[in-house]
C-alpha cells in the first residue's frame, strides 16, 4: 500500500493541494496498472499461443488445430491483464469509490464481452471440426452456433444491462414481457430460420452439398451452406444466390439426391414424326427393312404372327387396312428399342422404353425414356446427345420424316 501512495506524497512535496495531489495519485496508479496489464497481455499472448501450438503438434486430433486457427488461445491469454484489473481496482481505487464503481462495471462489461468471444471461437472450432467427419459434414451446424450464440448475447446484453444501471433482473422480465410483440417482430426472421433449421435437419430435407434447383429465386447449384437465416447455393455458372432458410419449408423446391445416390441419371427426351410419313409397311419392302440387323429377327417373328392371324380372320390383303400391319413408325420404335437397350452407357437395370406420346399439332413426339449409368453432367449430356443423333440420321432409313418449323428460306415468292 505504501507503495501505491508514493505518487501522492511526491505531488504534496511539489505543492499541490490535498485534492489534486490525490488525483495525480489516481492517475499515476492507472497508468502503472494500464503498463502492467499490457505486460501481462504480451506475456500472456506468447506463452499460451506458443503452448497451445506444442500440444497441437503432439496431439493426434485435429479439433485443437481448428482452436488455433480461430484464435481461441489469443482470447483467452486477453483473460489474463483483464483478471489483473479486476482484481487490482480495488487496492488502486480506494480512495475512490465513486471511480472505482465505474472502472469496475467496464472490467465486468470487457470480461463478458471476452467471454462470448472466446465461446464463439471455441464453437466456430467444433464446427470447422465437426465437418471433417463424414457424419457431420452435410448438417447445418452454423444454424445451431448462431441460436447458441442469439441466446448467449440476449443474456450478455440483460446482464450488462443489470450492471450499467444496477437494475434487479426482476424489472427486465417485466420490461422484456412488456415489449415481447416488438421482440418477436425483430426477431421474425430469426425464429423463422431456427423452426426451419429444425425442420430441415430432422426431416432431412436438404444437406450440405445436395443439388437444388429453386426456380422462384434462381438457384440451380449446389448447396454450401445452411445458416439460421440464409441457404447459400453456389449455382452451375459460378454464382451464388442466397435465399431464406424459412424458404425450403414454405415453397416447393427440387432435391436432386435421389437421383445422385440413385443407379442413374434419367434421359426423357423425344423426337416430333411428321404424321403424315406414317404408313403401312408392304411385304416388298419388309425385305429391305430386314436388312437392320437390330430388328432383322423381330420382323421375322412378327410377320409371322401376323401372317397367321390374316389367314385365320380371311383378312383381304387387296386393301392394306384390312387385318393386322407392321407400320414404319412401328419398326421405328422397335428399332430405337433394341438400340438403346444395347447401348453400354445405360442402366439396364432401371426403367427403360421408347413410347408415344399424345399426338400434336407439330406431329407425334416419339420419347426415349432410359437412365445414364453415369450421372456426371458432363457424360450425362455426351451420352444423350450421342444416342440422340443416332436416332435422329436413323428416321429417314424407315421412311419418316422430322417435323420442323418452315425457315424463311422456304418460302419462296412468285412474280
Amino acid at each position: 500500500m505504501e507503495l501505491l501512495d508514493w505518487s501522492y506524497t511526491f505531488f504534496k512535496n511539489l505543492g499541490f493541494t490535498d485534492s489534486a495531489a490525490l488525483y495525480g495519485k489516481l492517475a499515476v496508479n492507472l497508468i502503472f496498472v494500464a503498463i502492467i496489464a499490457f505486460i501481462l497481455d504480451l506475456l500472456s499472448k506468447k506463452i499460451l499461443i506458443a503452448a497451445f501450438d506444442t500440444f497441437a503438434k503432439r496431439t493426434k486430433t485435429s479439433f485443437d488445430d481448428f482452436l488455433i486457427e480461430n484464435k481461441t488461445s489469443k482470447y483467452v491469454a486477453h483473460l489474463v491483464p483483464l483478471l489483473f484489473i479486476f482484481y487490482a481496482l480495488p487496492i488502486v481505487l480506494k480512495d475512490f469509490l465513486y471511480w472505482e464503481h465505474i472502472f469496475e462495471k467496464g472490467v465486468n462489461i470487457s470480461i463478458i464481452f471476452l467471454t462470448l468471444w472466446i465461446i464463439k471461437s471455441s464453437l466456430n472450432a467444433v464446427r470447422d471440426y465437426l465437418k471433417t467427419l463424414p457424419n457431420y459434414s452435410d448438417k447445418p451446424i452454423d444454424s445451431y452456433i448462431q441460436v447458441i450464440m442469439i441466446i448467449l448475447w440476449i443474456f450478455a446484453l440483460v446482464t450488462i444491462v443489470m450492471l450499467m444501471f444496477d437494475i434487479a433482473l426482476i424489472k427486465i422480465l417485466g420490461t422484456f414481457g412488456a415489449v415481447s410483440a416488438v421482440v418477436l417482430l425483430i426477431f421474425k426472421d430469426t425464429i423463422l430460420g431456427f423452426v426451419a433449421s429444425i425442420q430441415v435437419s430432422v426431416n432431412d430435407l436438404v444437406r450440405i452439398g445436395d443439388w437444388i434447383t429453386m426456380e422462384k429465386y434462381g438457384a440451380d447449384g449446389d448447396v454450401i451452406e445452411i445458416n439460421l437465416a440464409t441457404v447459400k447455393v453456389r449455382n452451375f455458372d459460378n454464382t451464388t444466390t442466397t435465399l431464406p432458410t424459412y424458404s425450403l419449408i414454405s415453397d416447393s423446391f427440387r432435391n436432386w439426391r435421389g437421383m445422385t445416390n440413385s443407379g442413374g441419371r434419367r434421359i426423357k427426351r423425344h423426337v416430333l414424326i411428321k404424321a403424315n410419313s406414317v404408313r403401312f409397311v408392304s411385304n416388298e419392302e419388309l425385305e429391305k427393312f430386314n436388312q437392320i440387323q437390330l430388328i432383322a429377327s423381330y420382323i421375322d417373328k412378327r410377320q409371322a404372327d401376323i401372317e397367321k392371324y390374316n389367314a385365320r380372320n380371311s383378312a383381304d390383303k387387296k386393301v392394306r387396312i384390312n387385318g393386322r400391319n407392321l407400320t414404319n413408325l412401328g419398326l421405328f420404335r422397335k428399332y430405337i428399342t433394341e438400340y438403346v437397350e444395347r447401348h453400354p452407357a445405360i442402366n439396364k437395370d432401371l426403367t427403360m422404353m421408347c413410347r408415344h406420346l399424345q399426338p400434336t399439332e407439330k406431329g407425334i413426339p416419339i420419347e426415349i425414356y432410359a437412365f445414364t449409368s453415369d450421372k456426371r453432367w458432363v457424360n450425362y449430356e455426351y451420352i444423350m446427345a450421342d444416342i440422340f443423333d443416332h436416332v435422329i440420321a436413323s428416321v429417314k432409313y424407315f421412311d419418316l420424316e422430322i417435323f420442323e418449323l418452315p425457315s424463311n428460306d422456304i418460302f419462296v415468292s412468285e412474280d
